[in-house]
């Protein structure tokens, strides 16, 4: 078979922490043009992607990723865009997330490849803008593809999904998030003389007591209970004897399909305004949550991790957000990949045998869809 320890390390070797690219599109570009894959650059803004297709048939298997990585932080033994192997693990920035499901879907296709051309279609979609704002991104991709009738009928994103050993875990949807930023004006006075002052910081501090004893659900079936965290209280006071004229605070809440983004925003502007009227509340909804039923599809994402790993994968939800929340709006989508305990760490890397073990179950996961 095709061996994806060459193609993840000149990919680590692109730093491309967002929104740099360094090559490392282009070099996806070369890889795919080589298997005999159609690319189409799409960049927007300073975001690069790229679209790929080999084949016109029905059934369209998409693999989704990215090449943009978080920045490398400081204290690494070793190079964080050398790609050293040491010890039998590839170290680097994006070995894990998620350089090399990249290279090891390039090499699956490779050797999948060489049995014949595929019963169907297989697509890439890669951006250059997952870590970021993902604004320019998988986004931007999806609605060219849906203008040019590129709908794939299935999509795999090659996020690091398991927990403990390759092959435990595959994500089936994922919560959404909602920031909210709150901020009460009050009137600045002497701690001394507070009736002649308004302290913003009581009403806040009281408000955010309710919002956070409030238990939102007790879950579902599929995911776990919707969480509400303050994440910071501001006012900006240098002196010890002054009641500041405002006070900020932000929180985001993780939450899942027993609600909305109008629900939530309702509930947190009714309670807010319970303790004050001079109350501002800013939101932005970074994800809805979402969930690919299990069925015939993933079912076969399942066959082919069994195959591939010994191990029969758990169907989860949890985690952060990824460009897996865009693509649910098109249609089927799951994400498998690498075990993800060094991602974003310092020293990010990947035992060998496990980054060829995953080229393995994107092989089994092609002849699942596309034999």
């Amino acid at each position: 078979m095709a061996d994806p320890l060459p193609l993840a390390q000149a990919l680590i070797r692109c730093r491309s922490v967002t929104p740099a690219d360094d090559g490392a599109l282009a070099w996806v570009a070369a890889q795919a043009e080589r298997l005999g894959f159609t690319v189409t650059r799409l960049d927007y803004g300073v975001t690069g992607n790229l679209f790929a297709r080999l084949g016109t048939e029905a059934p369209c298997f998409c693999f989704a990723g990215h090449t943009d990585v978080v920045p490398p932080g400081a204290g690494w033994a070793a190079d964080p865009f050398g790609a050293a192997v040491e010890d039998g693990r590839l170290i680097g920035r994006g070995a894990v997330d998620m350089k090399g499901a990249i290279a090891a879907f390039l090499a699956a296709c490779q050797t999948f490849l060489e049995a014949g051309p595929p019963r169907g279609s297989i697509a890439l979609l890669i951006t250059g803008d997952e870590e970021g704002d993902a604004v320019d991104g998988t986004a931007r991709v999806l609605e060219w593809m849906a203008s040019h009738g590129q709908r794939p009928d299935f999509t795999l994103v090659g996020e690091p999904t398991c927990r403990a050993r390759l092959g435990d875990t595959i994500k089936i949807g994922r919560r959404g998030s909602l920031n909210a930023t709150i901020r009460v004006t009050g009137r600045q006075g002497h701690v001394a003389y507070p009736d002649l002052a308004a302290n913003p910081i009581h009403p806040l501090i009281a408000a955010l007591a309710d919002l956070a004893a409030r238990e939102l659900d007790a879950g579902t079936d599929w995911f776990a209970p919707s969480s509400l965290q303050i994440t910071s209280v501001d006012v900006g006071n240098e002196a010890r004897n002054v009641i500041p004229p405002a006070a900020e605070a932000r929180l985001n809440i993780r939450f899942n399909d027993r609600h909305s983004e109008a629900s939530l925003v309702a509930w947190l502007r009714e309670t807010l305004l319970r303790h004050t009227p001079d109350v501002a509340l800013e939101t932005r909804c970074g994800a809805h949550p979402f969930l690919t039923a299990p069925g015939p599809s993933l079912n076969r994402l399942r066959r082919a991790v069994e195959t591939g790993t010994g191990m029969t994968p758990s169907f989860e939800t949890g985690g952060g957000t990824s460009d897996a929340r865009f693509i649910a709006r098109y249609g089927e989508v799951a994400e498998f990949g690498l075990v993800g305990t060094t991602m974003h760490q310092v020293g990010e890397c990947v035992p060998v045998p496990e980054l060829r073990q995953l080229s393995v179950v994107y092989q089994e996961t092609l002849r699942e869809f596309l034999s």
